[in-house]
């Protein structure tokens, strides 16, 4: 296996951190004549989407940031565009889209919580554990209604499926560090929880 070179380095941390920072929340909440960071939880992420502006604008702002997680991992892994140690340059990738999702340089280092963002990368890392990851998520929305409890639920069901699928340590060491980073992000949602204070998922439609 072929060291990373210097220029495969930057240039997979730079794409990734860029992909990242394209805010599809703020952009959709432009077309819809809402800003989603002055309104609802402030966060640019579906979810304050999805309420602010209804189901579909909500869906379309998951599938778009899904991608680029997906694509921030997906290209290093084409081995024409790369020397070597393919898996360690999309690790970096979806490292720095995580990033660039959660403090992007377009928003004056705000954003998201990078759960859409990390699915879709892990799409391409680690299926397995995203598909567990998903229903992981689905399941303890449908019976919680939080979508804060699912997406750290999501996080902490990340480890353990690499454990049992994957195993090797650079996985083991990405994934648990981005089920932390993703639970980080939760905090304030955590303390409401524990408060009973977390609204429960509600949509709602523009009037």
């Amino acid at each position: 296996m072929s060291k990373i070179t210097i220029l495969e380095l930057v240039s997979v941390c730079v794409i990734g951190y860029l992909l990242g920072s394209i805010s599809f929340g703020v952009l959709v909440g432009n077309y819809c004549g809402v800003d989603p960071l002055k309104k609802g939880s402030k966060n640019p992420g579906a979810t304050n989407v999805t309420r602010l502006m209804g189901p579909k604008a909500g869906k379309v702002v998951f599938a778009l940031d899904f991608f680029k997680g997906f694509m921030a991992a997906g290209w290093p892994m084409i081995p024409a565009l790369n020397t070597g140690s393919p898996m360690s340059l999309a690790i970096l990738g979806l490292t720095a889209a995580v990033i660039g999702h959660s403090y992007s340089i377009f928003l004056h280092f705000q954003g998201g919580k990078a759960v859409a963002t990390a699915m879709g990368g892990l799409m391409v890392l680690m299926p397995w554990a995203a598909l567990i990851g998903f229903v992981v998520w689905y399941a303890a929305f449908r019976f919680s209604k939080y979508v804060s409890l699912s997406s750290i639920l999501f996080a902490v069901s990340l480890p353990i499926s690499a454990f049992i699928f994957y195993r090797t340590s650079e996985q083991l060491l990405f994934v648990t560090s981005l089920a932390l980073f993703i639970i980080v992000r939760h905090h304030e949602n955590i303390i409401r929880l524990i408060q009973g204070k977390e609204n429960h998922f509600k949509k709602k439609k523009l009037t």
